[in-house]
C-alpha cells in the first residue's frame, strides 16, 4: 500500500514538473533549500562545514605520507637503510629487493593512466559518445580475457575474481540495455555543456597533475613495500591499507572537481549562458576557492561513502528489474534495495551541486537534493538513467588497461610480482581516468538538479532535449503507477484467497 501511495505522489508531482515548469523555484523553497539565489549564494560569506572530516583527511595524508616515504627510502639503493627489518623478523619469508626495481613499473602506470585521461579530455567534444559506447561493450570482453590470462598464469583466485566480474558486467548490461539510448542522450548533452566551458577542462588537467604528484610519493612507498623482506601476507596487508587510502584521496580529488564543475554548470544554466550580464564575476575561481576551503570537509566526508553506495545501488536496481517469478529472491533483493535507498538519501552525488552553490554540509545537501527529486518525481528519471554506470565502465576500462600494461612489464622482469603490481597499478589508472570522466558526470548531476528546481532552465538551454527528458519522465511515472497498481491488486487477491481458505 505504501509503495502505491508513494508512486502516486511521485506521479502527481511529476505531472507538475512536466506540465508547469514555472513553479520549480517554489518547490525548491518547499524542499528546504537555501533561499538565496545561486548567484547571491556564491557571493555570500560561507561557514566551514564538516571540519572534523577535513582534519581526519589531512591527518591521514600526513601520517600516510611519512609512512610511504619511510618504507620507500628504506629500500632505496640499499637494503634496510632505516633498519626497519628488525621489527619484522617474525614475518620474513621472501627475498627482499630494492625500491628502484619496482618504482619504474608504477611510473608506467602513471604514464598510461595520464595518457588515457588526457586523451579522454582531448576527444571529449568529438569522440566522447563513441568512446562511452566502446567502454560499455568492450569491458566484459576485457575482463574475460584477463581472467583467462590469470588462469594461464596459475593465478586461480584472480582468474575467478575477473571471471565473476565479467559475468556481473554482462548481466548488468543485459538488464539495462533498454535504458542505454536515453543514457547516451543525457551524456551527449552533458558533453555539449562542458565542451563549451574550456575552463573546466583546465581544472580537470590541473587536478590530474596534483594527483600525479601524490602518486609519485605513493608509488615510491608501494614499491618499497613490494621490495620489502615481508612475506606476501604482510605485503598484501600493507598494500591493502595504502590502496584504501589512495581510493579515498582519489575520490576526494574527483569530488572536488565535481563541486567546481557542477557549480559552474549550474550557474551557466541558471543565468542562461556564461556571458550573461547577471553572471557573477569570476565564478570558477570562487567555486575553486570554496571547494578547497569551506566545503572541503564536506567533500572529504562524502567521498568515504558515495562511490560504494552508488555502485551497490546500480547493481541491485539492475537485478531487481529482471527478477519476476522467484518471490523469495525478490523479497531479499527488495530488502537490500530499500536499505540502499535509505543510505542514498544521505549519501548521493547530487549533494555536491548543493555544496557548490549553497555551501551546506554534506548530509544537509544530500537530504535536500533527494527530497527535491522525490517531491518532483525526477527521482524516477534518475533511477532510469545509467550515465553514472557508463562513466564508471569507462573508468574501469582505463584502470584495466593501465594495470595490464604495468602487469606485462612486471611479468617480464619479476614474474612473482605480477598480480601485486598489476592490481595496484589498476587502481592508479582508475583514479587518473576518473578525474577526466568526472567533468561529464558533474554536468549530468547539474542538469538533473536544474530540471527538478525549474524545468524552464533546461527548456531555455535546449528545447528539444527538454521535450525528450519530459516525455521520458512521463513514461517512467506511468510505468511506476502501473507497477504499483499491479502489486496492490496482487496483494488484495492474496488477502482474499487467505480469507476464503480460513473460512
Amino acid at each position: 500500500m505504501s509503495d502505491s501511495q508513494s508512486v502516486s505522489s511521485s506521479d502527481d508531482s511529476g505531472s507538475v514538473a512536466t506540465g508547469q515548469p514555472n513553479v520549480g523555484r517554489s518547490r525548491l523553497s518547499a524542499a528546504g533549500s537555501n533561499s538565496l539565489s545561486p548567484g547571491l549564494a556564491l557571493e555570500a560569506t560561507r561557514h566551514w562545514r564538516d571540519v572534523f572530516w577535513l582534519g581526519i583527511f589531512v591527518l591521514h595524508l600526513i601520517v600516510l605520507g611519512l609512512t610511504l616515504g619511510a618504507l620507500g627510502f628504506n629500500r632505496f639503493k640499499e637494503e634496510d637503510r632505516l633498519n626497519i627489518d628488525r621489527y619484522t623478523t617474525g614475518f620474513l619469508e621472501n627475498q627482499a629487493g630494492l625500491t628502484e626495481n619496482y618504482w619504474p613499473l608504477y611510473a608506467v602506470a602513471c604514464g598510461v593512466g595520464s595518457l588515457l585521461g588526457w586523451t579522454w579530455l582531448l576527444l571529449l567534444g568529438s569522440k566522447a559518445n563513441q568512446m562511452m559506447k566502446v567502454s560499455v561493450h568492450i569491458l566484459t570482453t576485457y575482463l574475460a580475457v584477463i581472467s583467462v590470462l590469470c588462469f594461464w598464469s596459475e593465478q586461480f583466485f584472480w582468474g575467478v575474481a575477473f571471471a565473476v566480474g565479467a559475468a556481473l558486467q554482462f548481466l548488468y548490461v543485459i538488464s539495462v540495455v533498454d535504458r542505454l539510448p536515453f543514457t547516451m542522450l543525457v551524456l551527449q548533452k552533458a558533453v555539449k555543456m562542458v565542451w563549451n566551458l574550456p575552463e573546466v577542462m583546465r581544472v580537470a588537467c590541473a587536478f590530474m597533475l596534483v594527483m600525479l604528484l601524490w602518486l609519485v610519493l605513493w608509488s615510491f612507498g608501494a614499491a618499497g613495500v613490494v621490495a620489502s623482506s615481508l612475506g606476501d601476507g604482510g605485503r598484501w596487508w600493507l598494500l591493502g591499507v595504502f590502496c584504501v587510502s589512495l581510493f579515498w584521496t582519489g575520490a576526494v580529488l574527483c569530488n572536488t572537481v565535481h563541486v567546481i564543475v557542477s557549480g559552474m554548470v549550474f550557474l551557466v544554466l541558471i543565468h542562461d549562458g556564461r556571458q550573461a550580464v547577471s553572471m557573477p564575476p569570476n565564478p570558477l575561481m570562487k567555486s575553486l576557492r570554496y571547494a578547497v576551503t569551506t566545503s572541503f570537509g564536506s567533500i572529504c566526508y562524502g567521498s568515504l561513502f558515495t562511490a560504494a553506495i552508488r555502485t551497490l545501488r546500480w547493481e541491485i536496481r539492475g537485478f531487481r528489474s529482471k527478477i519476476c517469478g522467484n518471490e523469495c529472491l525478490l523479497c531479499c533483493v527488495d530488502f537490500l534495495f530499500h536499505l540502499v535507498e535509505t543510505l542514498v538519501r544521505f549519501f548521493n552525488k547530487y549533494a555536491y551541486v548543493q555544496i557548490a552553490v549553497y555551501g551546506k554540509n554534506f548530509n544537509h545537501s544530500a537530504r535536500d537534493a533527494w527530497e527535491l527529486f522525490q517531491s518532483t518525481g525526477v527521482e524516477a528519471l534518475i533511477a532510469y538513467d545509467c550515465s553514472g554506470a557508463v562513466l564508471l565502465m569507462g573508468t574501469l576500462l582505463g584502470g584495466l588497461i593501465t594495470g595490464t600494461c604495468a602487469g606485462v612489464w612486471t611479468r617480464i622482469k619479476y614474474p612473482d610480482r605480477v598480480i601485486m603490481v598489476g592490481s595496484t597499478a589498476m587502481l592508479m589508472g582508475m583514479i587518473l581516468v576518473g578525474l577526466a570522466m568526472v567533468v561529464v558526470e558533474s554536468a549530468v548531476t547539474s542538469i538533473y538538479i536544474c530540471y527538478a528546481e525549474d524545468p524552464l532552465l533546461i527548456h531555455r538551454w535546449d528545447a528539444e532535449f527538454f521535450n525528450q527528458i519530459s516525455e521520458t519522465l512521463h513514461q517512467r511515472l506511468q510505468h511506476r503507477s502501473a507497477r504499483a497498481r499491479e502489486v496492490l491488486t496482487r496483494s488484495r487477491v492474496d488477502l482474499h484467497l487467505q480469507g476464503t481458505i480460513s473460512v
